[in-house]
């Protein structure tokens, strides 16, 4: 909750700062932040952002202290908004909303905006739960197209009740609202936190995922004279255009239906004779020749454009496997699955 001060000796001196940047108006104030540097304008942009109502008398006292010759401007508000806009006066649009967001801090972003970026099943999973009611609130809260893909994870009879009280729904009131939203933040948003958080091996091996040959080499290479044990972990972890060869036939000609031949080709280019019969048996006896004969007229192929054509049928396939299409079986175990 933002203060108010009656006296400046309660005052810190960037609090003091603060109310006279915002005083000396758009123009004085953006050139003085052009002479500072991005640590100084955090600091003291953070202050203005949480500055709150500061009374004539205090404005009038600070300005005979400091600048004896201004006094009498009248309160001002200092908000985000307000601070925002002087700081657009003298710096670039990225700079300065890279130094809103610092400021701001997740606290920044509200409730609703965080559901904008949760998966939709996982969102329906945890208001199947709920009352229709709240429910109701929750999704008229969101953006209609992701809304109606948690609505079509719901199961169908809960999501009729849910549509016909968003239907009946007059406003909200602020206080129900208000207990929505803290709800959310302690049960849900909390747990989801917790659940997410991801093994940093994993991360790391989707990351050399998308490296291309070269790059992924050489820094396999340093990671392997640093921790081979780490290095191990990730490579087990990684999952390349060759481990296409643990698909079965069917899921071979799934994956064929959903990519396009000419990538398909391509990325053949730079595969083995083990992992290119695979896809050819799996075709019919004239696709499996246009295909040839297609791979032999595009002649020679950079590397990088094959190392692309890969990254997108591998991109594909985790898709099929994430969607139950097709199954991905490990080496080590017929039970094991890669999605």
């Amino acid at each position: 909750m933002a203060e108010s001060y009656d006296e400046i000796d309660e005052m810190t001196g960037p609090q003091k700062a603060a109310v006279i940047m915002f005083a000396m108006g758009e123009e004085r104030a953006a050139r003085l932040f052009g002479m500072m540097d991005d640590e100084e304008i955090k600091e003291l942009s953070q202050t203005m952002a949480n500055l709150g109502m500061i009374d004539a008398k205090t404005v009038e006292s600070l300005f005979m202290n400091f600048a004896k010759l201004m006094s009498g401007t009248g309160s001002l508000i200092g908000s985000f908004e307000s601070t925002e806009r002087l700081l657009t006066k003298s710096l670039g649009a990225d700079r300065v909303s890279q130094i809103m967001e610092d400021i701001r801090g997740p606290a920044g972003r509200t409730m609703w905006d965080k559901l904008g970026n949760v998966n939709e099943a996982t969102l329906a999973t945890y208001l199947k739960n709920e009352y229709p009611q709240t429910v109701a609130v929750v999704l008229s809260k969101l953006k209609p197209d992701h809304a109606s893909r948690v609505i079509a994870e719901l199961p169908e009879e809960f999501a009729m009740e849910v549509i016909v009280r968003m239907l009946s729904m007059e406003s909200v009131r602020k206080e129900i609202l208000d207990g929505v939203e803290q709800t959310l933040r302690t049960e849900f948003m909390s747990n989801l936190a917790r659940t997410q958080r991801r093994d940093s091996h994993e991360l790391i091996a989707e990351i050399f995922n998308n490296f291309d040959r070269a790059t992924e080499s050489r820094f396999m290479t340093a990671l392997e004279e640093r921790s081979r044990e780490s290095a191990e972990r990730i490579k087990a972890l990684m999952f390349t255009f060759e481990d296409l060869a643990k698909l079965d036939p069917g899921s071979v000609q799934t994956l064929l239906r959903g990519v396009e031949k000419n990538r398909l080709a391509i990325a053949l280019k730079g595969a083995s004779e083990t992992l290119r019969d695979l896809f050819f048996s799996n075709m019919s006896e004239r696709a499996g020749k246009i295909l040839r004969e297609d791979m032999e007229a595009m002649g020679p192929v950079r590397l990088r454009e094959v190392d692309e054509a890969q990254m997108e049928i591998v991109t594909r396939a985790k898709e099929l496997a994430t969607s139950g299409e097709i199954v991905i079986a490990e080496g080590g175990g017929d039970d094991e699955l890669i999605y």
